[in-house]
Protein backbone atom coordinates (compact mmCIF):
# COMPACT_ATOMS: atom_id res chain seq x y z
CA UNK A 1 0.00 0.00 0.00
CA UNK A 2 2.58 2.66 -1.20
CA UNK A 3 1.69 6.33 -0.92
CA UNK A 4 -1.43 5.92 0.91
CA UNK A 5 -0.56 7.84 4.12
CA UNK A 6 2.68 9.25 2.89
CA UNK A 7 4.42 9.99 0.00
CA UNK A 8 7.24 7.31 0.34
CA UNK A 9 7.36 4.47 -2.84
CA UNK A 10 6.36 0.82 -1.59
CA UNK A 11 9.01 -1.05 -0.53
CA UNK A 12 10.46 -3.97 -2.83
CA UNK A 13 10.60 -7.05 -1.56
CA UNK A 14 11.64 -10.60 -3.33
CA UNK A 15 9.15 -12.62 -5.03
CA UNK A 16 8.70 -16.51 -5.07
CA UNK A 17 9.94 -18.31 -7.75
CA UNK A 18 7.69 -19.71 -10.20
CA UNK A 19 7.33 -23.06 -10.02
CA UNK A 20 4.18 -25.55 -11.32
CA UNK A 21 5.33 -28.65 -9.70
CA UNK A 22 6.75 -29.21 -6.38
CA UNK A 23 10.22 -30.14 -5.92
CA UNK A 24 12.00 -33.50 -6.49
CA UNK A 25 12.66 -33.71 -2.70
CA UNK A 26 9.60 -32.87 -1.66
CA UNK A 27 7.38 -36.12 -1.72
CA UNK A 28 4.67 -35.72 0.57
CA UNK A 29 1.45 -36.64 0.08
CA UNK A 30 -1.81 -34.06 -0.19
CA UNK A 31 -4.23 -35.76 2.08
CA UNK A 32 -1.66 -35.03 5.06
CA UNK A 33 -0.78 -31.95 4.27
CA UNK A 34 -4.69 -30.85 4.48
CA UNK A 35 -5.06 -32.90 7.96
CA UNK A 36 -2.03 -31.16 8.70
CA UNK A 37 -3.64 -27.26 7.75
CA UNK A 38 -6.74 -28.32 9.47
CA UNK A 39 -4.74 -29.34 12.81
CA UNK A 40 -2.86 -26.26 13.07
CA UNK A 41 -6.21 -24.47 12.36
CA UNK A 42 -7.73 -25.88 15.22
CA UNK A 43 -5.20 -24.99 17.29
CA UNK A 44 -5.85 -21.11 16.61
CA UNK A 45 -2.91 -20.55 13.62
CA UNK A 46 -3.57 -18.13 11.28
CA UNK A 47 -3.59 -19.30 7.03
CA UNK A 48 0.03 -17.29 7.16
CA UNK A 49 1.61 -19.06 10.03
CA UNK A 50 0.21 -21.91 9.16
CA UNK A 51 2.61 -21.68 5.55
CA UNK A 52 5.23 -21.09 7.99
CA UNK A 53 4.93 -23.72 10.29
CA UNK A 54 4.58 -26.22 7.26
CA UNK A 55 7.75 -24.92 5.54
CA UNK A 56 10.09 -25.00 8.35
CA UNK A 57 8.32 -28.05 10.81
CA UNK A 58 6.61 -29.69 7.42
CA UNK A 59 4.39 -33.25 7.59
CA UNK A 60 5.82 -36.20 9.21
CA UNK A 61 9.05 -34.50 9.29
CA UNK A 62 9.05 -33.71 5.90
CA UNK A 63 8.81 -29.88 4.83
CA UNK A 64 6.18 -28.48 2.27
CA UNK A 65 7.40 -25.65 0.44
CA UNK A 66 4.96 -24.64 -0.95
CA UNK A 67 0.63 -26.05 0.05
CA UNK A 68 -0.63 -24.72 -3.51
CA UNK A 69 2.12 -26.77 -4.98
CA UNK A 70 1.40 -29.89 -2.99
CA UNK A 71 -2.30 -29.97 -2.89
CA UNK A 72 -3.54 -28.19 -5.69
CA UNK A 73 -5.52 -25.82 -3.31
CA UNK A 74 -4.79 -22.51 -1.37
CA UNK A 75 -4.92 -22.91 1.98
CA UNK A 76 -7.58 -20.76 2.81
CA UNK A 77 -9.42 -23.14 0.06
CA UNK A 78 -8.21 -26.11 2.57
CA UNK A 79 -9.86 -24.24 5.29
CA UNK A 80 -12.88 -23.15 3.62
CA UNK A 81 -13.62 -26.81 2.41
CA UNK A 82 -13.44 -28.00 6.05
CA UNK A 83 -15.68 -25.23 8.00
CA UNK A 84 -12.42 -24.51 9.67
CA UNK A 85 -12.11 -20.54 8.30
CA UNK A 86 -11.18 -17.76 10.30
CA UNK A 87 -14.47 -15.82 11.32
CA UNK A 88 -12.73 -12.11 9.70
CA UNK A 89 -9.81 -12.55 7.68
CA UNK A 90 -5.91 -12.22 8.61
CA UNK A 91 -5.73 -9.00 7.45
CA UNK A 92 -8.66 -7.29 8.67
CA UNK A 93 -7.61 -8.54 12.27
CA UNK A 94 -4.01 -8.10 12.00
CA UNK A 95 -5.46 -4.43 11.54
CA UNK A 96 -8.08 -4.54 14.19
CA UNK A 97 -5.71 -5.46 16.65
CA UNK A 98 -3.13 -2.75 15.75
CA UNK A 99 -5.90 -0.46 15.89
CA UNK A 100 -6.98 -1.60 19.27
CA UNK A 101 -3.61 -1.24 20.61
CA UNK A 102 -3.23 1.92 19.49
CA UNK A 103 -6.66 3.39 20.83
CA UNK A 104 -5.36 2.27 23.88
CA UNK A 105 -2.22 3.77 23.74
CA UNK A 106 -3.90 7.06 23.04
CA UNK A 107 -6.43 6.94 25.44
CA UNK A 108 -3.23 6.92 28.06
CA UNK A 109 -1.12 9.05 26.39
CA UNK A 110 -3.49 11.85 25.25
CA UNK A 111 -0.80 14.30 23.76
CA UNK A 112 1.05 11.74 22.11
CA UNK A 113 -0.36 13.02 18.30
CA UNK A 114 2.41 10.61 16.10
CA UNK A 115 0.31 7.85 17.42
CA UNK A 116 -3.33 9.65 17.22
CA UNK A 117 -2.35 10.30 13.10
CA UNK A 118 -0.92 6.06 13.11
CA UNK A 119 -4.78 5.22 14.87
CA UNK A 120 -6.34 7.65 12.26
CA UNK A 121 -4.65 5.45 9.41
CA UNK A 122 -4.73 2.19 10.60
CA UNK A 123 -9.14 2.84 11.22
CA UNK A 124 -8.86 4.47 7.82
CA UNK A 125 -7.28 0.87 6.34
CA UNK A 126 -10.02 -1.38 8.03
CA UNK A 127 -12.27 0.55 7.02
CA UNK A 128 -11.40 0.55 3.29
CA UNK A 129 -10.80 -3.50 4.21
CA UNK A 130 -14.36 -4.10 5.26
CA UNK A 131 -15.80 -2.21 2.41
CA UNK A 132 -14.02 -4.70 0.10
CA UNK A 133 -14.79 -7.77 1.82
CA UNK A 134 -18.57 -6.61 3.09
CA UNK A 135 -20.79 -9.24 1.68
CA UNK A 136 -18.35 -11.59 0.57
CA UNK A 137 -16.52 -12.53 3.79
CA UNK A 138 -18.39 -10.30 6.49
CA UNK A 139 -21.51 -9.62 6.80
CA UNK A 140 -23.41 -6.85 4.56
CA UNK A 141 -24.39 -4.91 7.36
CA UNK A 142 -21.18 -4.81 9.23
CA UNK A 143 -19.46 -1.62 9.86
CA UNK A 144 -16.21 -1.37 11.92
CA UNK A 145 -16.08 0.28 15.57
CA UNK A 146 -13.69 0.21 18.61
CA UNK A 147 -16.29 -1.56 20.66
CA UNK A 148 -17.23 -4.31 17.40
CA UNK A 149 -13.23 -5.20 17.05
CA UNK A 150 -12.75 -5.34 20.78
CA UNK A 151 -16.02 -8.29 20.83
CA UNK A 152 -14.10 -9.55 17.62
CA UNK A 153 -10.99 -10.09 19.33
CA UNK A 154 -11.85 -10.93 22.32
CA UNK A 155 -14.13 -14.08 20.83
CA UNK A 156 -10.61 -15.38 19.43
Amino acid sequence: MARMHTRRRGSSGSDKPTADEPPEWSDVDPENVEQRVVELAEQGHDPSQIGIKLRDEGVTGTPVPDVKLATGKKITEILEENDARPDVPEDIRNLMERAVRLREHVRANPQDYQNKRALQNAESKVRRLVDYYRGDELDPDFTYSYEVATEILDEN
